[in-house]
């Protein structure tokens, strides 16, 4: 087995490496003078079963084509079995027309992956579950509920006192299924505009008063609607809102938005590499998904289940 790291989360990359026990393929990639992406692998990977470390998160399409160029590099050097491993899925939300003559870029991605000879795809919590049908070669989406179920137990408990929310209604099953792992309560946010370019009405299905009150979803980006959640929750008469999110994209001043609201805390995990103000802002914790990956990456190599991860 060889592990690749692309540049897009060489910290995580490195964890993963040291979990599993496997140093990482010496490999450069590089631009060249006007930004074109270059790789050389540095060993013999002929016969090899690889796996491609590499998030396409911001800068997404650099990183992206960095995914493709590494996937064709082994092909082209005899790579036995070549896995994309994404812990982020980059052009996710854009998995449906959402209007007239509009594109759905997450099958492109799907395609140029698939056409650039990736063999499988290993990836977490995408943003809607039937992405996975736009690939034509195995993919599995990790689900992160486990190690977030864990983490809750240690910091906030579990059982009455805890609820979980989800932040819109489709976003249900997946807080349902972290609810049903602590034995918690759960609570949805209903949210609607009042008209284009007017803020968010929000109301709460669900008795959230006196409660340690817990926000899941998958992406957090800008970080407004979150946080308007979470001052909608604790006007119901809350004892604290927390925030748990798979990715934290966190662009523009998302971390200075969280760092002013009634948010008690918001914990991603290291899916997407943490910039400097994302790490400098006391509000947001990271925790990481490494072991998670790890295992997962040992279990395809081992050709063994990778569902039990999670039962």
């Amino acid at each position: 087995m060889k592990l690749l790291a692309g540049n897009s989360n060489r910290t995580l990359a490195e964890a993963i490496s040291d979990y599993l026990d496997n140093p990482l393929t010496r490999a450069q990639v590089r631009r060249f003078a006007d930004n074109e992406v270059f790789v050389t692998i540095d060993e013999n990977v002929r016969g090899e079963d690889v796996f491609i470390i590499q998030s396409t998160s911001y800068p997404a399409n650099d990183n992206l084509m960095e995914l493709l160029i590494c996937i064709d590099a082994l092909k082209r050097a005899s790579g036995k079995r070549i896995t994309a491993v994404m812990p982020y899925f980059g052009y996710a939300r854009q998995d449906r027309k959402t209007g007239g003559r509009t594109p759905i870029s997450a099958k492109l991605v799907a395609n140029l992956i698939t056409r650039a000879g990736a063999d499988r795809v290993l990836t977490m919590d995408l943003h809607a579950g039937q992405i996975q049908g736009f690939f034509d070669i195995p993919t599995d989406n990790l689900l992160p509920t486990p190690l977030i179920a864990n983490d809750i137990r240690n910091h906030y408990g579990q059982g009455e006192g805890v609820m979980i929310v989800s932040p819109d209604v489709g976003g249900v099953v997946r807080a349902r299924a972290l609810a049903k792992r602590i034995d918690a309560d759960l609570a949805i946010v209903d949210k609607r505009r009042s008209g284009p370019g007017e803020s968010e009405v929000m109301n709460i299905i669900g008795e959230v008063k006196g409660r340690r009150c817990i926000l899941f979803d998958d992406i957090v980006d800008s970080a407004g609607t979150l946080c308007n959640a979470a001052a909608a929750i604790m006007d119901q008469g809350a004892e604290s809102v927390s925030a748990y999110v798979t990715h934290g994209v966190l662009s523009g001043a998302a971390s200075d938005r969280v760092t002013k609201s009634v948010l008690r805390e918001l914990v991603v995990t290291d899916s997407i590499e943490p910039a400097d103000l994302v790490r400098g802002c006391e509000k947001i914790r990271v925790v990481s998904v490494a072991p998670l990956i790890g295992e997962a990456i040992r279990r395809i190599a081992n050709e063994e289940s990778v569902s039990k991860l999670f039962d």
